[in-house]
């Protein structure tokens, strides 16, 4: 035992960047397999970008029949859809760290009218999803705008009186139920509180402050710059994914081909504080790292937004505007997103020295073959992530 501790510090060093760089190969090769399995199992392309906090991994594979429409990028803009909730309630917190503010505000202080019951629904209800406040997606009259078939210019009022004429799901604060409607509500707080538009303050507290230069609240289905192209399904393929009753030929709209629509010019702007902000990886780790840091929240806030409770089925948590997701490397928190052509995981380690993205061109609601494939491929990020 004595003669095996003489070994020399060089050798050590040596042994050591000899295992690292084995195991560090022997990830990324795991991680690129399991890119590959996503896209042969039907998903049309993926971006994967994990930061270790000492080296960065980013790779991206795309099925043959998408390569005519664009060659995917690490680097393209994608549609974050819900992890934009994380900016929200990130603003919120910002205002009521300043004392514009308050989370036990209710929601009639700012909206008066805005929604029944309103004196007993209060800020911090809406962006820790406990309102009972029904969610305007599930409203039928809300499928054109998602399949792309109404030029309809929906107004985040005119979606809060949608799901206000359903009942609530349950009285205020006692439960939790995922609905858009909160978030939507709550950007319309804010706005009201500040005095500001919600592009606005965006920009002026996270784009800006952060140099997050792909990084925007658009108003209409354009990009500035290279974006990866969505898709879904065509009509014929479309249909065993539809809810029963839906009307034959329903299907999004855009170019077809290879059995597929291609849906990035499908608007989904009005999804807004909710959802509708585009973004690339690297620029959306850069806000979570800034965010699970401490730089854009004080202590005391950011221990807030990481208060999660239990979501209605599995081990998975919900904070404000926060997901706190358990993999089998290491708890992880930040958000998913989903939108027509856009699926999105993007999470960080408790301190935001580490993160990880994994992009999918194809929302996975539409393609549950693909789910299985796209939680590996996560999980095995995560693990790359904390290595």
């Amino acid at each position: 035992m004595r003669t095996l501790l003489r070994t020399t510090t060089a050798a050590v060093v040596a042994a050591a960047l000899l295992t690292t760089g084995a195991v560090t190969a022997s990830a990324t090769d795991r991680l690129t397999g399991l890119a590959d399995g996503l896209v042969a199992a039907g998903a049309p392309g993926v971006i994967v970008r994990v930061d270790n906090g000492r080296r960065v991994t980013e790779l991206a594979r795309q099925a043959r029949w998408t390569v005519q429409d664009h060659r995917l990028r690490p680097t393209d803009q994608f549609r974050m859809a819900s992890n934009t909730k994380t900016v929200t309630a990130t603003i919120a917190l910002q205002l009521v760290a300043e004392g514009t503010l308050a989370l036990a505000d209710p929601v009639e202080k700012w909206l008066p009218g805005a929604v029944p019951n309103g004196g007993a629904i209060t800020v911090e209800m809406l962006l820790k999803q406990t309102s009972g406040l029904f969610d305007y997606l599930d409203d039928p009259r809300l499928v054109p705008l998602i399949i792309g078939r109404e030029q309809h210019d929906w107004q985040p009022a005119e979606l809060v009186a949608v799901a206000v004429e359903h009942p609530p799901l349950f009285a205020p604060g006692e439960r939790w139920d995922y609905s858009n409607t909160n978030y939507t509500l709550a950007g319309m707080v804010l706005e009201k509180a500040s005095g500001r538009t919600y592009a606005d303050l965006v920009g002026q507290r996270v784009i800006r402050p952060l140099r997050l230069t792909d990084t925007r609240v658009p108003t209409d289905a354009t990009f500035p710059g290279r974006h990866a192209h969505g898709y879904e399904p065509d009509a014929e393929h479309l249909a065993p994914h539809l809810p029963p009753g839906t009307p034959p030929g329903t299907g999004f709209a855009g170019p077809e081909h290879d059995d597929h629509v291609d849906v990035t010019g499908i608007d989904i702007s009005p999804a807004w504080a909710a959802g509708g902000m585009t973004s690339t990886a690297r620029d959306w780790q850069r806000f979570q790292s800034a965010l699970f840091s401490g730089r854009l929240l004080p202590r005391e806030q950011l221990r807030t937004m990481l208060a999660t409770v239990p979501q209605d089925q599995g081990a998975d948590r919900y904070g404000l505007g926060v997901m706190e997701i358990s993999t089998p490397c290491g708890t992880v928190w930040g958000h998913t997103g989903g939108l027509p052509g856009y699926s999105s995981y993007n999470f960080a380690d408790r301190t935001g020295a580490r993160t990880v993205s994994v992009l999918t061109t194809r929302m996975e609601l539409f393609a549950p073959e693909n789910t299985a494939a796209e939680k590996a491929l996560f999980e095995a990020a995560v693990c790359r992530m904390y290595s």
